[in-house]
């Protein structure tokens, strides 16, 4: 596979996961939390903060996603290795783990406000760490790629 079908490949994919995400964040959560408000009326109150808090953690994802559309970019211009694309990839393990540092925090904020359940903030912890993981992996190919972009660059004055 050449470097323009990834590129293609990559920012279909992209499309795809962009287009999944607006279908659960703006049609899936909001019916399930309205399921979820009329059979437990005395959690209804609930319902507009945990949506809104939904809602900003979208945010950091389709940031990634613009990312990815980048990075793909770069690939199709031969560029995989680049500082660029190192830079681009630690934002995108900045990313990761604030948002889902943002979201268990929140989750503790909601349990003190009386607003969450034990389980929910159970369930978060598991999105903390595999948030946590996606920026470790993420980090360490910003690593990788930096270090094979000193090779390119030292390969390229040896030339």
């Amino acid at each position: 596979m050449n470097q323009f079908s990834l590129s293609k490949w990559l920012k279909l994919i992209i499309i795809v996961v962009g287009l999944c995400g607006l279908f659960v964040y703006l049609w899936v959560i909001p019916s399930l939390a309205q399921i979820m408000a009329t059979s437990y009326p005395e959690y209804a109150f609930c319902y507009w903060p945990w949506l809104i808090l939904i809602w900003l953690t979208a945010i950091p994802c389709y940031v990634v996603l613009a990312i990815g559309w980048k990075v793909s970019e770069n690939i199709r211009d031969d560029r995989s290795f680049s500082t660029e694309n190192a830079k681009l990839l630690k934002w995108v393990a900045i990313l990761a783990a604030a948002d889902s540092g943002f979201f268990f925090a929140m989750g503790i904020v909601f349990l003190v406000l009386n607003m969450n359940h034990p389980a929910i903030v159970l369930i978060s912890l598991i999105v903390l760490v595999i948030g946590i993981a996606i920026s470790a992996v993420s980090a360490t190919l910003s690593h990788l790629v930096k270090k094979a972009s000193n090779l390119q660059e030292q390969s390229d004055l040896t030339i």
